[in-house]
Formats: structure tokens, sequence, C-alpha cells
């Protein structure tokens, strides 16, 4: 099972171009910025074809990641596993005869809360989890470990526009709650049935364009001195309120 957890670091242009043609999944592209020849572009044209996250950095950078010492102004990080579809998280459900409940990351970018996110999912009897494509995190192997596992069971989706996703999942039934300090308390919000819960980035929350789309806004209530939860913390609270409610139907 280890070997799974093990993303690739692919280093040079023939070799990135074979990574995105033989279908492996490109995280990330690292590019030396004003570097446009030939090969390059046609690189370039391929991670645009996969939608994959675009960086143009400096010699010095590229220098500092490379474990070959052959770049030639490229490296590309593949994921640690494969990427489901958001209709693969909705069959589970199906599947399972259960109301769909997932739940959709805005560009949570610390490795440690994704896995940890992923963990809870898991447990909390979520079908899948849902996460953007740029600005975020993708499925490193560090995600992987901290999943403890879960990985193997929980499907995560990779989609380009999460508010967009989110318009789509309406019209499979979902409602959509999203955690915000300045929402109503979770225990005045009735989250059963199908429904979406969305867990914004760590530092600046859910974006404005993903809480419009969201039918609720919940606040989890804080006692303490300091004003907000950690991500995976805060996600874990609000997918347990969930199960509390739907296990008392």
């Amino acid at each position: 099972m280890e070997e799974k957890f093990q993303e690739s670091k692919v280093e040079g242009r023939n070799a990135v171009l074979e990574a995105f043609r033989s279908g492996r999944v490109v995280d990330k592209l690292f590019v030396l910025e004003r570097c446009e020849d030939g090969p390059v572009r046609t690189i370039l044209r391929e991670a645009k074809k996969h939608d994959t996250m675009v960086r143009f950095v400096k010699k010095e950078r590229l220098d500092q990641m490379s474990e070959t010492g052959k770049h030639q102004g490229v490296i590309a990080m593949t994921a640690a596993y494969d990427y489901a579809e958001v209709d693969d998280i909705l069959n589970k459900a199906r599947e399972k005869g259960e109301a769909p409940f997932v739940v959709l990351l805005d560009n949570i970018e610390d490795p440690h809360n994704l896995g940890a996110i992923i963990r809870t999912a898991n447990l909390a009897g979520a079908h899948g989890v849902i996460i953007p494509k740029n600005r975020a995190v993708g499925l490193t192997a560090t995600v992987a470990r901290t999943s403890a596992g879960a990985l193997n069971y929980t499907p995560v989706a990779r989609v380009t526009n999460i508010a967009r996703t989110i318009e789509e999942l309406k019209k499979e039934g979902l409602w959509f709650v999203c955690a915000d300090m300045g929402g109503t308390s979770m225990y005045q919000l009735d989250l059963k049935g199908p429904i979406g819960l969305v867990i914004g980035n760590e530092g600046e929350g859910v974006s404005r364009m993903v809480k419009e789309k969201c039918d609720f806004v919940a606040s989890i209530p804080m006692k303490g001195d300091i004003d907000s939860l950690n991500a995976s913390v805060a996600a874990g609270v609000l997918a347990y309120e969930i199960v509390r409610q739907r296990l008392l139907g």
C-alpha cells in the first residue's frame, strides 16, 4: 500500500510532456519564467488542456526543487492518488441507499488539514470530498499519510470551479451549508437530507462567490478567547452535527 503514497516529481521537457500524454494526473507544473520556446509552449498547451495549475518561477526556484539537476526549465508534480469524478461520489450514495453527504473544500492549502478532513469525512459517513484544481493542495503524499488510510475508501474529486459545482449539485437535490463565524448557530439549522458541507480556506474562510451559492451559513458556538477554529476541526464539528441530525431523523 505504501507505494500508492508516492507522488512523483517529473523533470525535463520530454518527461513532463510524456507524463501529460500518458494520462498521469499532474497537480502542478513549474515553468521557468519568460521561457517561451516551442517545447515549453507544447507543454503549456497540454497543461491548459488538463486544467493543470501552472506557476512561472525563477531559475533559482527550479534549481532548488530539482533532484536531477536536469529540469530544462520544467518540473511537474504528479498526484499520489488518482482523483474520482463527482458522479462517483453521487453513485456511492446511491449504492448505499443514502441521501448524499458531500464535503466541499474552498481552497484548503495545508496538506495536513486536507488529510485530516478526508479522514473525518470518512468516519462521519460522507460519500466523498470535492476540492478545486487551483489555489489549493492536491492529493500529495502528506495528505495520503494524514488521512490514515481514508483515501482508500473516500473518493476525492477535483473540479475547476467550486461555485459552479454547487450549482450543478443543487440540480441533484443537494442543499449546501458553509461554515462562517457570522452565520446562524448550527444547532438552529435543519441539516438533514442530501447535503453539501462547505469549508473555507484556513485564513480567509469561504470565498464570497461560494458563500452566495450556499443555502445556509452555519456558525459554531465558541466560548473561548480566540475567534476561530482550525479548518479541519471546524469540518469535524459541523460534520458530526450533520451526523447527529441524521441519526435523530
